[in-house]
């Protein structure tokens, strides 16, 4: 009898955490589709609002990603916060409601203006679903298990930047916004049947504070934490943000054997990055280790942007491979996430988890600046390398300081 309940109870138990996992991962690759098809479509959309000028097509379409990026800088903050305060579920959702429509309104925008509006909205969208969906997975699974779940949301996620590129290439600019903009609508419907976390129900009933931001800076030691999560995903956005948005520059700086095209680069490195992703969260369940694994990628990415800088003359082809082997280096972004959400407590862990990766990609600003500033003086080349050096070394510098993290038991709160 009592074995006949136990079965009973794992069942349903099995059905949410299966349904949490496959919502959140679907959730990451609409997010993943709709944060890459801006950089696929941008161009060609700049022209199709009446910018024919080639060098402000080119300088918008910089414009516009800041926009874009410095959205997802204040979303993580503002979804952060509501995560804590009103639930996983309800953020995770919101966010994808926000994205969705801004996607399909940024298909009918007719002016420069409407489009950094709309870009904005996106951004705040996009800003919340990664953290949000990592909280819950996190939260809902086995604490020995738990990698795994976040290993799936993150390596589906990465393939919806090869969707984005195969959409782009096949319908105008309007239809592929459109489309990213209906998938999210579309995932909404999959929200029947999802559970709140439990850890944030007990929470909720509980007096500790909830969602409060500046709390992370009353310790030291848990504003060195915060710190140093942020700065350990710093090379992901270096490599998808300078050498994969720019790879035409860099193809044209290092004698590539045909005319590069950053839509192919960015399929190949998402790709590169799915594969990463999977790897990196097997490899940290073998290993019962986070840390191991971030050092060796972290090396890894090192290697390669060297190869990617100096080596002249590649084929096409050969140029393709290295943008995909570039993103296995920098996959692990489920890792970084997973470590930010468990260095904390319960009743302020989707504020971390939803801040902190979206202060990395907020982070793509000042690499960005700082590359495009060096750029003119000394060449694609050296301006990387100069970026590249500084956040890979912060990188390495923080994931020494963070403990490990691995099996960790979540259900506790900050004081």
């Amino acid at each position: 009898m009592g074995n006949e309940g136990t079965a009973k109870d794992a069942a349903p138990a099995k059905t949410v955490v299966s349904l949490t996992v496959l919502v959140a991962a679907l959730g990451y690759f609409v997010d993943i589709f709709d944060l890459q098809l801006f950089n696929l479509v941008s161009k060609k959309s700049l022209v199709g609002i009446g910018i024919t000028d080639e060098a402000l097509v080119k300088q918008y379409d910089y414009l516009l990603f800041l926009w874009q990026m410095g959205g997802m800088l204040i979303g993580g903050l503002v979804w952060g916060i509501l995560g804590d305060r009103l639930g996983r579920k309800s953020t995770l959702f919101g966010s994808i409601l926000l994205y969705s429509v801004a996607n399909i309104a940024n298909g009918l925008v007719t002016s420069l203006e409407q489009y950094e509006a709309v870009r904005l909205l996106a951004g705040l969208g996009l800003a919340g679903e990664l953290g949000a969906a990592i909280t819950l997975v996190s939260e809902t699974m086995d604490k020995e298990r738990r990698g795994w779940g976040t290993m799936v949301v993150v390596t589906v996620g990465a393939f919806g930047a090869v969707a984005a590129n195969l959409i782009s290439r096949n319908f105008s600019w309007q239809v592929s916004y459109f489309v990213g903009g209906g998938l999210g609508l579309a995932l909404l419907a999959l929200r029947v049947g999802t559970f709140e976390s439990t850890m944030f129900n007990k929470v909720k009933s509980s007096t500790a504070t909830r969602g409060d931001f500046f709390s992370l800076f009353r310790s030291g030691k848990n504003a060195v934490k915060y710190v140093a999560c942020i700065l350990v995903g710093l090379p992901v956005w270096f490599v998808i943000g300078i050498l994969i948005k720019f790879s035409d520059a860099f193809g044209l700086a290092t004698g590539v054997d045909g005319k590069v095209s950053p839509g192919d680069a960015i399929m190949y490195a998402y790709l590169g990055l799915s594969v990463g992703d999977l790897i990196s969260g097997a490899l940290s369940q073998w290993l019962r280790s986070r840390r191991k694994v971030v050092f060796l990628y972290l090396v890894t990415t090192v290697l390669l942007t060297l190869a990617y800088v100096f080596i002249p003359g590649l084929s096409l082809a050969a140029f393709g491979f290295l943008c995909f082997l570039l993103g296995a280096a920098t996959g692990y972004w489920a890792l970084f996430v997973t470590i930010a959400a468990e260095q904390f407590g319960t009743n302020i862990r989707a504020t971390v988890t939803t801040t902190v990766p979206n202060f990395v990609r907020g982070g793509v600003i000042p690499l960005v600046l700082s590359y495009k500033a060096l750029e003119g003086a000394h060449g694609p080349v050296q301006a990387a390398l100069v970026v590249g050096a500084v956040s890979l070394a912060l990188a390495f510098a923080a994931t020494w300081v963070l403990g490990e993290t691995f099996g960790k038991d979540l259900d506790y709160t900050e004081g």
